[in-house]
């Protein structure tokens, strides 16, 4: 079993460095960090976190090539590979188009600007010339790095059956958001499909369940900083998922209205309704426990916990290295 934390990026900068050396201490196999508009940028927070770690992998989750040309992230993923000594995944998507429109830009054919950008990074960091004429991408033959480079694991963020398919077909990883966790019955066969029409075994590709939870003693607190999670970003799911949900978009309607444009996080979070709770995990480590169990029968090798962890964050990640990750590690033994 393969376990990894994922994290917003709107922390103080120095946080990072606490929270990845209490994630490494308690065993976890990697570090990803959103690269979300208007928040602190992930590359700099994870060069940061690799400074001060020695084993733990580091990721971006996600980076898109709309706000990022192509060439620019396969500089910035082969300079912090180097770095870290090896230690660097790069996510990959096309960016939530409700985020995207802030600065006025329309992610137009997400799937090909994702695929071609993967194609580009990977010929980049081969050493080769991305030479592309695509309808996402046109380069001329100079486009090369201009330093030694090896090709890193490639994951794809992906929440629509297209992308999902894509994860299978090109990626060496994927980061489906599973809301709620028992998404991943609905997830997989896509992959599953894009898998083999590539020609591919799924065993190749790392299929991280990625997961809210937020884990504490205190059920009430708990569950508030879940609310606050789930304000701020569920008006931008997928139709897929708010359809596991049983939410409908209107649902989340006034919740957007409260914390996009009245930036009122109190009115918000109360009208996060329990059903929308359903979108995560929220109890103590017992809790987290029983729900992981259904997906490790389903046959989940790589569990990802997700924002907010807990009112308290390090006491969190502590827990989990304590009780969660023994407890499926020495089923594998």
């Amino acid at each position: 079993m393969r376990f990894s934390l994922r994290l917003n990026n709107d922390l103080p900068i120095n946080e990072y460095i606490r929270l990845a050396k209490a994630a490494e201490t308690a065993g976890f196999d990697q570090f990803w960090v959103s690269d979300d508009l208007f928040l602190r940028g992930a590359f700099v927070i994870l060069t940061v976190v690799a400074a001060h770690t020695t084993r733990i992998q580091v990721g971006t989750c996600i980076v898109n090539p709309y706000t990022m040309n192509p060439a620019e992230i396969a500089m910035h993923a082969a300079a912090l590979d180097e770095f870290s000594g090896g230690r660097f995944n790069l996510g990959i998507s096309a960016g939530a188009g409700e985020f995207l429109k802030w600065i006025d830009l329309k992610p137009d054919k997400p799937l090909t600007a994702v695929k071609e950008s993967i194609r580009a990074i990977n010929a980049l960091l081969s050493g080769e010339t991305a030479e592309m004429d695509g309808s996402f991408l046109h380069w001329s033959r100079e486009a090369y790095l201009r330093f030694p480079a090896k090709r890193v694991p490639i994951y794809i963020g992906a929440l629509s059956p297209k992308m999902l398919q894509a994860v299978g077909e090109v990626a060496d990883g994927g980061l489906p958001l599973l809301f709620p966790p028992e998404h991943y019955e609905t997830v997989m066969p896509y992959i599953r499909e894009g898998a083999q029409s590539a020609g591919r075994s799924l065993d190749e590709i790392d299929v991280a369940a990625c997961i809210w939870c937020s884990i504490a003693e205190d059920y009430a607190a708990a569950a508030d900083v879940l609310r606050a999670k789930i304000a701020y970003y569920g008006h931008a799911l997928s139709p897929l998922i708010l359809e596991r949900l049983g939410v409908s978009q209107d649902e989340f309607t006034p919740i957007e209205q409260a914390i996009m444009v009245e930036r009122d996080e109190a009115k918000a979070k109360a009208l996060v309704t329990d059903k929308m709770l359903r979108i995560g995990i929220v109890g103590t480590t017992h809790d987290l426990i029983k729900r992981l169990e259904g997906l490790v029968t389903l046959g989940v090798r790589h569990i990802s916990l997700g924002p907010p962890l807990g009112p308290d964050p390090f006491a969190a990640i502590e827990a989990v290295g304590r009780d969660v990750l023994p407890h499926f590690r020495g089923k594998d033994r």
